[in-house]
């Protein structure tokens, strides 16, 4: 399927792995120009030559709890594209596990600083040139924590609900600028993020990584139907439609992927 964004300029945040990865191969593959941001260095490089064996990426390193790095960031893309039409916000981290009552301020901080805040600075950065071009596509990436919350995870289900909002507001906001803003919410998909988690559950109740998912899967995922973590492919799939030129109708809209794991249909 021709997707309709050759030669289109996407920024994606979160790239050097995951999500973001997987995303930025499949656009590449549709002639889409790449410029992958993540706060690593090496990572990001070799990620980088990897996906210019499809098409044109650069790595732009930046923290993006930094609102200087953003800035230096957005400087340093346009200078090599000119323009952004495209934005995935992959980045994110799981933040403090804990019961509600230990965690302190800066575990909230943290979190929201990664997982919501980053969202804000990204998009104010690169939407100018969306409004500039008459056309743009924004990804944020949600989770099902959003909807469905789990006690051990507040500070990311409070982000990630806050992510969902600001997709709402900016779809309002910018649609008529013929910007598209959506949110594409994953459970439990197989990425560096899940992977830590598994190998600190193994390590906890000294069972092995797979053993790990499994019980997992049986105690803290029971309505994922189809049973399985699913893959930084499958996710990447759905982004890759919400970028295109076929999802001309889709506006503030959230995408699950997450093999059934939400209970509700709300």
């Amino acid at each position: 399927m021709d997707f309709g964004i050759k030669d289109k300029v996407a920024v994606i945040t979160g790239g050097d792995s995951g999500m973001g990865k997987a995303t930025a191969k499949l656009l590449a593959a549709e002639g889409v120009k790449i410029a992958l941001i993540d706060k690593t260095t090496e990572e990001l490089k070799a990620t980088a030559e990897e996906i210019s064996k499809i098409g044109e990426a650069i790595p732009v390193t930046a923290d993006l709890r930094n609102l200087a790095e953003v800035e230096a960031a957005k400087r340093t893309i346009l200078d090599r594209f000119g323009t952004v039409h495209i934005l995935v916000n992959c980045a994110g981290i799981t933040g403090a596990t804990k019961e509600f009552l230990k965690l302190t301020d800066e575990d909230w901080y943290e979190t929201i600083d990664v997982d919501f805040m980053s969202a804000v600075r990204v998009c104010r950065a690169f939407i100018p040139s969306m409004q500039q071009e008459g056309w743009g596509r924004i990804v944020l990436i949600g989770s099902e924590d959003a909807v469905q919350p789990y006690t051990d995870e507040m500070p990311y289900c409070a982000a990630k609900a806050g992510v969902l909002n600001l997709t709402k507001n900016l779809s309002k906001a910018y649609a008529k600028d013929g910007i598209l803003v959506n949110s594409v919410s994953p459970a439990y998909i197989a990425t560096p993020m899940t992977d830590a988690m598994m190998e600190k559950r193994a390590k906890e109740k000294g069972i092995s990584f797979d053993k790990a998912i499994e019980t997992f899967l049986d105690e803290k995922r029971p309505h994922l139907e189809l049973h399985r973590r699913g893959k930084a492919q499958e996710v990447a799939a759905v982004i890759a439609f919400l970028c295109s030129q076929h999802s001309s109708f889709v506006v503030g809209a959230n995408y699950r992927v997450d093999g059934g794991s939400v209970a509700t249909v709300g």
